[in-house]
């Protein structure tokens, strides 16, 4: 399950310094379906905000499921476990399938920001893109525990306990290996940098050229 929403975090305007030499290509991401996998507070929302704010994607190629949830249910979500939990999940991932199938259905990239650490939460995304033959690019986010732990409490959020925090690692350790993604059919994966190779959102997104 993806957590409740991040707070928003108004992506920074000054120029960060470029992480490329002239030895370091850009890795180049087809039109498609692109899928973020990692933990919360692994980097993810920054990431995309950086790719935002640079113009490398239009905002509304990310389709977010707690941002859906925010539309649909607002900031008081049903208590995990519940039947109206489980309801809500069912209409958010339902309308999150929706928004995908119709920018992929145009030819048009669409980026699934949600944890997606296991694979049955991936293999929804992959069938998906696999009706419009649309290539799956798969970017992982794995800091280390400590860090993403540091990540977490200087977000400053409290919907997730250091517990849970640490079991969605553990869940990304055990099955979001970049061989395993591509056994579930991945068409390339490739890895962010964050800040334990010293890079910021904004020079991770750099890396990299969005068709």
């Amino acid at each position: 399950m993806d957590c409740p929403p991040i707070p928003d975090m108004k992506p920074s305007t000054a120029q960060e310094p470029s992480p490329h030499t002239p030895l370091t290509p850009v890795i180049r991401v087809p039109a498609g379906l692109v899928v973020l996998v990692g933990a919360p507070a692994s980097g993810k929302t920054s990431f995309v905000q950086a790719l935002i704010a640079r113009r490398q994607i239009d905002a509304e190629a990310v389709v977010s499921s707690d941002e859906i949830r925010a539309e649909l249910f607002g900031s008081s979500p049903a208590q995990a476990g519940s039947d109206a939990a489980d309801a809500a999940d069912a209409a958010i991932f339902a309308e999150r399938d929706r928004r995908i199938v119709a920018r992929l259905a145009t030819g048009r990239t669409a980026v699934a920001e949600s944890t997606n650490v296991t694979p049955q939460a991936r293999l929804r995304l992959i069938a998906i893109a696999m009706r419009f033959n649309a290539p799956v690019t798969m970017l992982r986010f794995d800091p280390d525990g400590t860090e993403l732990l540091q990540q977490y409490t200087e977000r400053g959020r409290t919907d997730l306990t250091t517990e849970q925090v640490r079991a969605y690692a553990a869940v990304m350790a055990r099955g979001a290996g970049a061989d395993q993604l591509r056994s579930e059919g991945a068409t390339t994966v490739h890895d962010v940098p964050g800040r334990r190779q010293g890079s910021t959102p904004a020079q991770a997104a750099a890396l990299f050229s969005f068709a």
